[in-house]
Formats: C-alpha cells, sequence, structure tokens
C-alpha cells in the first residue's frame, strides 16, 4: 500500500517533525545503552544521520533489538527504541535483555501512543481511564522494576512518533508500516472463517475495518494516529482518497478518527491524501526496466541489512584492499542516505 500526499510547504516541516521525534530520544540516551528495532533504526538513518546522532548525544553503545543483547556490567542505564506495541514478543525481548543485564535505569520509547495500547490490551478507553493517567505505561514501568529486581529503580515509558523516514524533501516513507499489505482473495477466507454463514462477506469491496483481525485492525489504526500527529504538527485539513479495498478501509478510518476531526476544525492548511492498495499496479511495481539510474541502482545493488528502502554500495573498491571475501567486510557500506 503507498499513500501519496501533496502538503503545503511541508518539505523542511516534515523534516524537523521528524527530528522533533527524535529529540525525544536523544534527551534520555546519555551515558545509556540503546536497543532499537530496525524500523526505528531506518527512521533515524534517513531522519538524523544514523547511530552517529546518538552516540553523539551521549549513548555509550547501540544494539540490535535482540533477546541475545545484553548490557555490560557497568552499563547502568538502558534505553529502548521500539517501533511496536509493548505486547508478545517486543515484552519478551525487553524483558530477555533487562534481565541478563545490571540495569538500574530503563527507558522505553514505543511507536504506539497510549490510547492503542489500551485497545491492544482489551482496555476500555473511557474518560475515567484516561484521566486516571496512562495506566498500561505505568503498568509496564513497574514491569521493568521488577525484572530489573529492584523496585526503586528507575523506570520510563514514552510514546514517539517515530515513523517517519525523509527519504527526499518531497518524499517520505514508513518503515514501520512496511509488512501493511493490501488486502488478498486468500484473507477473504480467512475473514471469512471467523463469521457465521449468514454473514459471509461475498467481496473485498465488502470488508469493512471491524471485519478485521484484530492485529491489522491495531496496525492500521496506529498508521491514521501516527499520520494524525503528522498532519496536527502541519496544521493540515486533509481530503482523502482511497482506490483499493485496503485504502478504503485506511481513509475511512482516517476521516472518522475522533481526534482527526478536533484537529480539522482548527487547521489552517488544506491538503490531499491518496491511498492506493499497490497491488492495482503490481506490474509497474515490480517492472525492472533500468529507465534512470535509481531504479538501477536499487534493482541491482543488495538491501542494507535490517533496511527495506537503501542499498548497500561496497565501498572497498575505492581502497587499496584486494577485493576478496576477506576483504569485503572490512570496510563498512556506503549508503544512499549517507552519498559522502
Amino acid at each position: 500500500m503507498s499513500a501519496a500526499t501533496a502538503l503545503p510547504k511541508s518539505p523542511a516541516r516534515v523534516s524537523s517533525f521528524c527530528q522533533q521525534a527524535w529529540e525525544q530520544v536523544f534527551t534520555k540516551v546519555e551515558r545509556a545503552v540503546v536497543f532499537m528495532d530496525s524500523a526505528c533504526a531506518e527512521s533515524l538513518h534517513w531522519a538524523c544521520g544514523g547511530v552517529s546522532r546518538l552516540l553523539q548525544a551521549g549513548a555509550l553503545n547501540v544494539k540490535e533489538f535482540s533477546s541475545f543483547e545484553s548490557g555490560e556490567a557497568k552499563q547502568p542505564k538502558a534505553v529502548f527504541v521500539v517501533s511496536t506495541s509493548l505486547k508478545g514478543r517486543t515484552v519478551d525481548i525487553i524483558r530477555d535483555i533487562v534481565s541478563l543485564s545490571n540495569f538500574q535505569d530503563c527507558v522505553v520509547f514505543t511507536g504506539v501512543n497510549h490510547t492503542l495500547h489500551l485497545q491492544a490490551y482489551n482496555t476500555p478507553s473511557s474518560a475515567e481511564t484516561e484521566s486516571s493517567g496512562q495506566v498500561v505505561f505505568e503498568q509496564f514501568e513497574e514491569k521493568l522494576c521488577q525484572w530489573m529486581g529492584n523496585m526503586n529503580y528507575t523506570a520510563e515509558v514514552h510514546h514517539a512518533a517515530l515513523f517517519l523516514a525523509p527519504i527526499l524533501p518531497h518524499l517520505f516513507v514508513t518503515p514501520a508500516f512496511s509488512t501493511l499489505f493490501p488486502l488478498m482473495a486468500e484473507d477473504l477466507t480467512q475473514i471469512n472463517s471467523a463469521r457465521p454463514e449468514k454473514k459471509k462477506i461475498a467481496h473485498l469491496n465488502d470488508v469493512d475495518f471491524f471485519s478485521l483481525p484484530s492485529e491489522l485492525q491495531l496496525e492500521i489504526r496506529s498508521l491514521v494516529s501516527d499520520l494524525n500527529i503528522l498532519f496536527e504538527y502541519l496544521s493540515v485539513r486533509e481530503e482523502c482518497f482511497a482506490i483499493g479495498p485496503m485504502s478504503k478501509i485506511i481513509a475511512g478510518d482516517l476521516a472518522n478518527y475522533s481526534q482527526a476531526k478536533i484537529r480539522r476544525k482548527s487547521a489552517q492548511n488544506k491538503a490531499a491524501i491518496i491511498f492506493v492498495d499497490r497491488t492495482l499496479d503490481l506490474t509497474g511495481a515490480v517492472g525492472h526496466h533500468g529507465d534512470n539510474l535509481a531504479e538501477k541502482i536499487l534493482s541491482i545493488l543488495p538491501k542494507l541489512r535490517g533496511h527495506t528502502n537503501d542499498v548497500m554500495v561496497n565501498m572497498v573498491e575505492l581502497t587499496s584492499l584486494h577485493t576478496n571475501e576477506t576483504s569485503y567486510n572490512i570496510i563498512a557500506p556506503g549508503c544512499l542516505a549517507q552519498p559522502t
């Protein structure tokens, strides 16, 4: 799925939006070990120059978000940066890392806001619940202290909109949603398997938001929430267009999103956003015609590890080293995000 937007005077502001979101992280990483998932790493890669920016902010080390990683004995602080909700596998990995380390201070940044965490945990999102604080985040802070082994240690959980990767001044992608794919005929069979015979859905065009599996609902609502945050920053009142069943669902959810309705009342600018199911133009999307240099680069060079939108450039050719299997990994690869 892709989305095309026409945002007023937006290039510099989208870039500043990304940098502002990452500033929340930078203020917390001093003397900390940072564990980051691939989607957030890709956003940082394009938005702020990558790992070097974290090190400049005082981070001791930056590691992969994996159960096989941990902090060293004399590293008491950890910062986790994840694009997913604090549930399931994400929680397991954080617990594994904390349990294997000697942390006394843990800070977690999640790309999913607290309201969506309430949905993920099937907690009523009532006014009473919200007024009592960020319940899910507070409960997770308690878990962090338990895993660290002392309830008096420090734990913080924050939401940060780290979903954008600005490729060019007029182009950005969303690595956190790289797996969000349009509905196919096979998906309709799965959706119908949980529905009574009289309520079977005959066509993909008839699928609505509430017919989807809960995990997919959460992913779509997370995308809608993130877009709303961006449009609020840009003070935009959008008009949505959709081509394809999945795009229709996303556009409809954005149009009916309660916080978006409030934003539109005071927005100063107008914009159009077009959602397109990429399966509708699959022939063009998978074609490798080599009509331009960018297409040749993206189709020929291998993907940068852990990334979906950048490639590896072999820099060994620029050195005096002989090119072989041993020397190939000595020099770090170049990439499109950092061409110089």
